[in-house]
């Protein structure tokens, strides 16, 4: 009587969605990785991710996006403090929080151990004594990828940045040009992502230009930049981990080529801060300022930032179809970020962007 009462029970309509296909299958290179669940923050992709640089600006993105799929992800943080705004991004036991130091093989090695994807998001805008570009953008990002080659890893990412060259005179992009040489040299079957700055809640890009904006009119204003939303970018690296392979070189540039003379007028355009008119710095001058500000902990600018602010990005085609992501233009978004420079009376006003993006304030 028990056996077919049992029997005659129906399965809710939960366990029933748990019921496997071939589509839950991907099969990465030495494991397969089945998902099971309804979609959603309480599902379970099958992946276990290590995310290295997770609490920058892209990594917090990206640790979100990959929670929220039902993803594990694996956490390294340097300091407490850091990490503790990405355990609520997923689900109990999807973030998993370990301490690492980018100089010890052992901590690495323990961080992504488990995982069959291994993210290296990792990067610093200015250079400290204790860290140069060289150290973390070259020595670093190899040290992750030979320890993930030999701990079996099966996808390795990489993310570079769209001017990466070995000839530019910014050492930020040199050494971020070495370091994607030496991640293919430890493994070959790397994906390289190379965006463009990026804008976003935390950027250095529109927050800087609402509060610094002189530095910004060096080369007169008129270099030419790709920015890019983080939203996208995380978005597009999330995609990449559904794909069984991708090993090359992806270049995510933003949709248009902008000038900082545009971008400083879209800023003033939405916040309703007259644009500034404070006298060009020569770059000569710019760098030497540049260089009493590194006496500081937090430099507001450094002499390589100097460097880049006179070099346009390259102009190269997007691979965004690769990942299946449209890219944000900068006007659709800059509200979000720059409605705080607001004052209280104007905090409200609708949102009026400049007449044309050829050259609609003139900066002397």
């Amino acid at each position: 009587m028990l056996v077919s009462a049992a029997r005659s029970v129906r399965l809710p309509k939960a366990a029933a969605s748990q019921k496997r296909a071939i589509h839950d299958l991907l099969s990465l290179p030495n494991k397969p990785v089945i998902s099971f669940g309804p979609p959603g923050r309480s599902a379970n992709t099958g992946h276990v991710v290590t995310v290295f640089g997770c609490t920058g600006f892209l990594g917090r993105y990206l640790v979100a996006k990959l929670a929220k799929a039902g993803t594990q992800v694996i956490v390294p943080y340097r300091e407490e403090d850091d990490k503790r705004h990405l355990k609520v991004m997923g689900d109990l036991g999807q973030i998993v929080p370990m301490e690492w130091d980018l100089r010890r093989p052992d901590q690495i090695e323990e961080c992504l151990r488990h995982s069959d994807t291994v993210y290296n998001l990792v990067g610093r805008e200015f250079e400290t004594k204790n860290f140069n570009y060289g150290d973390v953008h070259a020595e670093g990002a190899e040290r992750i990828a030979s320890i993930a080659a030999q701990a079996g890893v099966a996808r390795f990412v990489h993310v570079s940045h769209l001017n990466a060259s070995a000839n530019s005179t910014s050492s930020f992009y040199k050494s971020k040009a070495e370091g994607e040489e030496k991640v293919k040299e430890a493994f070959p079957t790397a994906t390289i992502v190379r965006p463009a700055s990026m804008y976003g809640y935390e950027d250095r890009l529109l927050n800087n230009m609402a509060l610094w904006p002189i530095w910004w009119k060096l080369n007169h204003a008129k270099t030419t930049v790709r920015p890019v939303h983080v939203m996208d970018v995380a978005q597009a690296l999330t995609n990449i981990l559904e794909v069984p392979s991708m090993p090359g070189l992806l270049n995510l540039p933003g949709p248009s080529a902008l000038t900082y003379e545009y971008l400083l007028a879209l800023v003033a355009s939405v916040t309703y801060n007259p644009p500034t008119r404070a006298p060009v710095v020569p770059k000569q001058a710019a760098l030497l300022l540049a260089r009493v500000a590194q006496s500081v902990w937090w430099p507001a600018l450094n002499p390589d930032e100097v460097e880049r602010r006179f070099l346009n990005d390259v102009e190269v085609r997007g691979d965004w179809d690769k990942v299946g992501v449209v890219p944000t233009e900068i006007e659709e978004s800059a509200i979000m970020y720059l409605r705080r420079y607001r004052s209280a009376a104007n905090y409200v006003r609708p949102v009026v962007l400049p007449a044309s993006r050829e050259y609609p304030y003139e900066f002397s």
